[in-house]
C-alpha cells in the first residue's frame, strides 16, 4: 500500500459495507471537495475484491480527466492491481481486476455488454447519476438486482430530481467545516465584488438556477468583468486562483480584463481542444498562469491544491454547484495559510443565491465581511449557547436538575429527559399553561407510553418519580452523572458518528461529554417528529 487512508475514509468505507451487509446495495457517500473521494473508492474496490469470488470492479466517471485521476489512484493503492480503461477508443477490460470507464462509452449497447463478471459497481460524481443514460448503465450491470453500488460526491443536490430513484441511503457525510477543523481543508475567508451596474432581476431561472446565456450578458453589459479583475489585483495579487464564469465569452473577456491590470491569466472551456486545454492547466500547475478563468469545466476532477482564490463570477441559486466551484480552492498546499473567496454581487436581487454559508449544511447564520467560515460557525454556535442558556426554564428547575445524581439531559427545545438505552428514554412534558409536569416514556418499539396514574404534578414530584423509574429500567452505569466511563476520552465510533450526524465536538470533550452530545441530538430528533406527526 502506498499510502494510508485517514480516519474518515476508513469510516466511510465501512459505512458502506455495513449498508450492503444490512441488505442494501445503492449507496451513496458524501465528502466535500478535497476529502479524497478517488482514494477512498480506491481502497474500497481494492478491499472488496477478494470478496467478489472472481467478479471485477467497475468504475463509471463521465470526463476524461476523473477517468485518468481514478486509474492512477487505484494504483497508487496497489501497485499491483490490473485496472483497465474503457473510452472512446479505449477498450482494455479482458485481464483487468478493476475498470474505469466513461459513462458516454458505456451508453453504447455494444460496448457495455462486452463487459462481464462485475461484482462492484463504483459512481464518481454520483449526483449525475438521475440522468437517462446512467440508469441504463446501471441496470445493465445489476444495481437493482443485488450488485453492491457506491456513488461518491461532494453534493448530493441535483435540481432536476430523480436521485431518491437511484440511491437508497447516503450512509455517510462529511460536512466541510469537520475538515476545516481537522486540518484536512483550508479555512476560506469571504469577500463581495459588489457591481452597481449588474442587474440579476432581469435573469430568469430556468431549472432551478439563472440562465448561463442571460447572466453572461448582465456580466457583460454591467463591466462586472473589469470590477472583477480590478478586486483580484487589489485583494488577491499575489494568489493563484480561478474565475468561475456562465458563458464561454466571459471567460474568456475575464482572462482579458485580468491581463490587463498586469495579472497572467488564461481561458478553458469545454469545447476547448484536449491538448490547448491540458496544456493550459499545466502552465497554471506551474506557475506560469496565475489565474485560470473558466466556463464551468473544473468545478469536477480539478485538482490543483496551490489554488488559493476562487472568484464566483458565476452568480447561482444551487448550493451544490457553489459547493463544487468554492471547494475548488480549499485544499491545503504547503504555505497556503486559507482561501479566499470573491463573490460577484450586483444590485438588490430578487434571486436568493448561494453564498459562503452554504458550504456548510449546517445553520450558521448570515457571511460577515471579513470573517473566515470556521469564525462564523464558532459565532454562530457561541450566539446559539447564549440565546439557549437565556431561555431556559426558572432557576429553581435549574438547580433541581443540577443537583440530581441523574444524568439530566435536554433537547433542543428545552425538554427534560432521561436517556436509559439506546431505545428508550423517559422525558418530562409541560403541562399547557400551568407549572406541573406529566411523566411520559419513549420506546422505539411503541413510541411514547403514559404511566397508568397519568396526572401533573409539580416540578420536585415529577422529578423524583421520574429518577425513580430511571433506577429500575436501567443500569446505573448508564444513568448517573459520576459514572467512571464518563471521564474517559471519546472512542472513534462516538466521534465517527458524530461527524456523520453533523455533531461539533468541542476540544477536550470526554466520553461522557459526547454521549450527551449524542442523545441531545437523537431525542431531539425523535420529540420533533412526534410533534410534526401529531
Amino acid at each position: 500500500m502506498s499510502f494510508t487512508p485517514r480516519p474518515y475514509q476508513v469510516e466511510a468505507i465501512e459505512a458502506l459495507r455495513k449498508g450492503w451487509a444490512d441488505g442494501q446495495n445503492r449507496l451513496a457517500v458524501v465528502l466535500p471537495t478535497g476529502a479524497g473521494k478517488t482514494v477512498v473508492f480506491s481502497h474500497l474496490a481494492h478491499q472488496m475484491l477478494d470478496s467478489l469470488g472472481g467478479r471485477r470492479a467497475l468504475v463509471i466517471a463521465h470526463r476524461e480527466e476523473l477517468i485518468e485521476q481514478a486509474a492512477s489512484k487505484l494504483l497508487a493503492v496497489d501497485p499491483m492491481l490490473r485496472v483497465g480503461i474503457v473510452k472512446a477508443q479505449r477498450d482494455d477490460h479482458a485481464d483487468a481486476d478493476v475498470i474505469v470507464a466513461s459513462v458516454q462509452t458505456l451508453a453504447v449497447a455494444k460496448r457495455r455488454e462486452a463487459i462481464r463478471d462485475i461484482g462492484l459497481i463504483i459512481v464518481d460524481e454520483c449526483h449525475h447519476a438521475a440522468a437517462r443514460t446512467y440508469m441504463e448503465v446501471l441496470r445493465h450491470f445489476g444495481a437493482w438486482d443485488g450488485v453492491p453500488t457506491a456513488g461518491f460526491t461532494a453534493t448530493m443536490t441535483r435540481e432536476d430530481g430523480g436521485l431518491a430513484e437511484v440511491w437508497q441511503d447516503v450512509v455517510y457525510r462529511l460536512d466541510i467545516l469537520d475538515m476545516i477543523s481537522d486540518g484536512y481543508l483550508c479555512d476560506v475567508r469571504g469577500m463581495s465584488i459588489k457591481v452597481d451596474t449588474l442587474d440579476l432581476n432581469k435573469v430568469r431561472t430556468r431549472g432551478g438556477d439563472l440562465v448561463e446565456g442571460q447572466l453572461g450578458k448582465a456580466l457583460e453589459d454591467s463591466g462586472a468583468l473589469d470590477a472583477i479583475a480590478k478586486a483580484y489585483a487589489e485583494h488577491a495579487a499575489d494568489r493563484p486562483g480561478v474565475v468561475f464564469t456562465p458563458t464561454v465569452a466571459t471567460a474568456q473577456q475575464a482572462a482579458a480584463s485580468l491581463r490587463a491590470v498586469g495579472i497572467t491569466a488564461a481561458p478553458v472551456w469545454g469545447d476547448m481542444g484536449r491538448d490547448e486545454r491540458r496544456a493550459t492547466l499545466a502552465r497554471y500547475e506551474a506557475g506560469e498562469v496565475q489565474v485560470l478563468t473558466n466556463c464551468m469545466v473544473l468545478t469536477e476532477g480539478f485538482d490543483a491544491p496551490h489554488t488559493s482564490c476562487i472568484v464566483v463570477a458565476r452568480p447561482t441559486k444551487s448550493a451544490g454547484l457553489y459547493v463544487q466551484m468554492v471547494g475548488r480552492g480549499l485544499r491545503p498546499a504547503p504555505g497556503k495559510q486559507n482561501a479566499l473567496l470573491l463573490d460577484v454581487m450586483g444590485a438588490a436581487s430578487r434571486h436568493r443565491l448561494a453564498s459562503m454559508v452554504d458550504l456548510t449544511e449546517r445553520e450558521i447564520g448570515e457571511a460577515q465581511a471579513g470573517k473566515s467560515l470556521k469564525q462564523v460557525a464558532e459565532e454562530h454556535a457561541a450566539a446559539e449557547k447564549r440565546r439557549a442558556l437565556a431561555a431556559r426554564v426558572e432557576a429553581e428547575e435549574i438547580n433541581l436538575f443540577g443537583s440530581s445524581a441523574i444524568r439530566w439531559l435536554r433537547t433542543e427545545d428545552g425538554t427534560w429527559f432521561i436517556r436509559l438505552t439506546g431505545a428508550m428514554f423517559l422525558f418530562l412534558q409541560r403541562d399547557p399553561g400551568t407549572r406541573l409536569y406529566r411523566m411520559r416514556r419513549w420506546t422505539q418499539a411503541d413510541g411514547v407510553h403514559p404511566p397508568k396514574d397519568d396526572v401533573a404534578r409539580p416540578l420536585p414530584e415529577a422529578l423524583a418519580w421520574l429518577e425513580q423509574q430511571a433506577k429500575v429500567l436501567a443500569p446505573s452505569a448508564f444513568v448517573v452523572r459520576q459514572a467512571r466511563w464518563r471521564s474517559g476520552k471519546p472512542s472513534p465510533k462516538q466521534l465517527g458518528l458524530c461527524r456523520r450526524l453533523g455533531i461539533r465536538v468541542p476540544t477536550g470533550s470526554t466520553a461522557g461529554d459526547v454521549a450527551d452530545l449524542i442523545d441531545q441530538d437523537r431525542v431531539s430528533r425523535v420529540l420533533a417528529q412526534l410533534i410534526t406527526a401529531a
